[in-house]
């Protein structure tokens, strides 16, 4: 009768490319927890900056400018009503640093201004909000 499996010598071998496969790789996962946020921070701004956008088109066709915002700067609550749920997601606002506003001698309306999203993990990106007096 002949016995089949493996010897002792074989499955120390395979445990221990197991454990350098794991040792390598773990590192590379690890790090794509910052980058989930990196990314997750810039999808916010886009959804910031076509919210913004829709609602700067939505002014100008709309003389009576019903069931729009205006828009002045980066700190404006009218923002966050432009997202989908009318927030920002959980863990995401506005930088309070980003004080920019939308008046002044040439920020009037349709003048762009950069603001920054604040996410969870320090992430951070950039918005381009639209003015819309």
């Amino acid at each position: 009768m002949e016995q089949r499996g493996f010897t002792l010598i074989e499955l120390i071998v395979v445990i221990v490319i197991l454990g350098i496969l794991a040792a390598v790789a773990l590192p590379r996962f690890i790090d794509l927890r910052g980058e989930a946020g990196a990314a997750a921070a810039q999808g916010v701004a886009g959804a910031v900056a076509s919210a913004t956008a829709l609602n700067f088109s939505a002014r100008l066709v709309n003389t009576s400018k019903a069931n729009t915002y205006a828009i002045d700067g980066c700190q404006d609550g009218d923002i966050p009503t432009l997202l989908s749920g009318g927030v920002f997601p959980s863990g995401f606002s506005m930088d309070p640093a980003s004080t920019a506003t939308c008046s002044g001698p040439q920020q009037t309306e349709g003048f762009p201004l950069s603001c920054n999203i604040l996410g969870p993990q320090s992430a951070t990106a950039v918005a381009t909000v639209i003015c819309s007096q």
